[in-house]
């Protein structure tokens, strides 16, 4: 099996619409998105997984492969995905279907899907994601951006509220990691 930089980077060659990071998380940023999903009941979503970093980092945390699921637009990362986590849950969807995956009373969504600034992104994926979320649940983002990256106003749309988890600045670029859950709960 290729290594994931050599399919991130080809795939980032040939799709770079899909494809925005400049190489793949570092495992500790996978660390720092994933810290406490060993307390979350129900079912767990990744969505852009790429390459699996994080689904790594999930399942190391003791996540059984069944309760995770992986929602990836990439048909070589789905590929890659099931290759590599036997048991778990790969849809080739994009993360705006969440709604329509069958599940309800998620725990936690692991999100490496860029945000910032496209409210028309946030709208579609992080507020299709609460509405399916467990009440508590956690909507987890990675960032490149030194600040939330989703604006105050569209916070209030949304209904969440917002905490900094940390920067990891072992990264290519550092990156910051924002938790958002649902007020409306």
């Amino acid at each position: 099996m290729p290594s994931d930089f050599s399919v991130f980077l080809g795939q980032m060659m040939r799709r770079p619409t899909q494809v925005v990071a400049i190489a793949p998380s570092s495992a500790a940023v996978a660390r720092r998105m994933t810290e406490g999903l060993e307390q979350v009941q129900g079912p767990i979503v990744e969505i852009g997984p790429g390459t699996g970093s994080f689904t790594k980092a999930i399942l190391a945390r003791g996540i059984a492969p069944e309760r995770l699921t992986l929602m990836e637009m990439n048909p070589v990362f789905c590929e890659t995905l099931r290759q590599k986590f036997p048991g778990v849950t790969v849809l080739n969807r994009p993360a705006q279907h969440i709604e329509h995956i069958g599940l309800r009373g998620i725990g936690a969504v692991i999100s490496g899907v860029p945000v910032l600034a496209r409210p028309q992104i946030q709208r579609d994926v992080v507020g299709r994601a609460l509405r399916v979320m467990a009440p508590g649940g956690q909507f987890v983002q990675i960032t490149y951006s030194p600040g939330a990256p989703i604006s105050a106003d569209m916070q209030a749309e949304l209904g969440v509220s917002v905490e900094k988890r940390g920067t990891v600045w072992a990264n290519l670029p550092p990156a910051r990691v924002f938790v958002f859950r649902s007020i409306q709960h």
